[in-house]
Formats: structure tokens, sequence, C-alpha cells
């Protein structure tokens, strides 16, 4: 059986622990797992609500949901993963699921833009993402600009 929480929190709502378990999962993916130096820290977790699963105190999916104006005109949904040992049980699809659901609960929108690395363009256009034309390099990893809108 598992014991898999959803959680949703502000950056002031964190624990400690929870904190550093975020945290840790971040740079095990983006920085260890995809070998990336990059700062991950980067003054936007205090302005986000963060959504993550955890199993035992351990986080095994997690994203970050943003506000309109914060990083694009529209809301948006950052610094997505699941870890190694989490793939393959759905977890990253009930993650976008909340995230969007979060974003029009809280933010009031259904208009919602990302940054996503290529390989996923075909996860996130399952949920209706669309490809805007906009390619680049963020951190010498291709990413295509992705907007999503209930309309």
């Amino acid at each position: 059986m598992s014991n898999i929480i959803w959680k949703i929190k502000t950056f002031d709502e964190f624990t400690v622990p929870e904190l550093y378990s975020v945290l840790k999962a971040r740079i095990d993916v983006f920085v260890v797992e995809q070998n990336c130096p990059y700062p991950d820290l980067d003054d936007y977790d205090q302005k986000a609500v963060h959504i993550w699963a955890e199993e035992n105190g351990e986080v095994l999916a997690n994203c970050r949901i943003f506000d309109k104006g914060i990083k694009y005109p529209e809301a948006s949904i950052g610094r997505v993963l699941t870890t190694e040992k989490a793939r393959g049980k759905r977890l990253g699809k009930q993650l976008i699921q909340y995230a969007l659901d979060a974003i029009e609960a809280r933010f009031h929108t259904s208009e919602v833009r990302i940054s996503a690395q290529d390989y996923l363009l075909k996860f996130y256009g399952e949920f209706g993402f669309k490809d805007t034309g906009k390619k680049y390099l963020e951190d010498d990893i291709p990413h295509t600009e992705m907007f999503y809108s209930k309309k």
C-alpha cells in the first residue's frame, strides 16, 4: 500500500525538513542526474507555491507554480521533477494536474506558460500545452516555451 502524501505550501509555510527535502530532490535531479551545474536557488522560491508528493519524508515529485506577472505575463509552472525511484508511477501526471488545478483555484486563471525540456514536449502536450515555437538552450539543455489555456 502506498503512503504517498501530496502537499501544497507557500515558501513561508515550509517546515525546515520539508524545504530541505524539496531542495535535495531538485539538486539530485537537475544538478546531479542531469549533470547540469546551475544556480537552483534563484530567489523565486519565495514567490512560488510549491506542490510535492512525499513518502516517509522523502520528496518523490515536485514543482512550483507562480501567479501571473512573476515569470511570465501568465501563470507558470516550473522546476517540475519526479525522482528516479518514483518514475513510472504516474506521479508526474498527477503533479501537473494538481498544478493546473491549483493555478485555477489560487490565481483565478487557466492561462499557463512554461519552459519545457524538449524531451517532455509530448508529456506536456497530453495536458493541452501547445508549442509556441520559441526554442532555446537553458543551462545547455534544449527547451521550448509552451502555452496552455482551458478556453
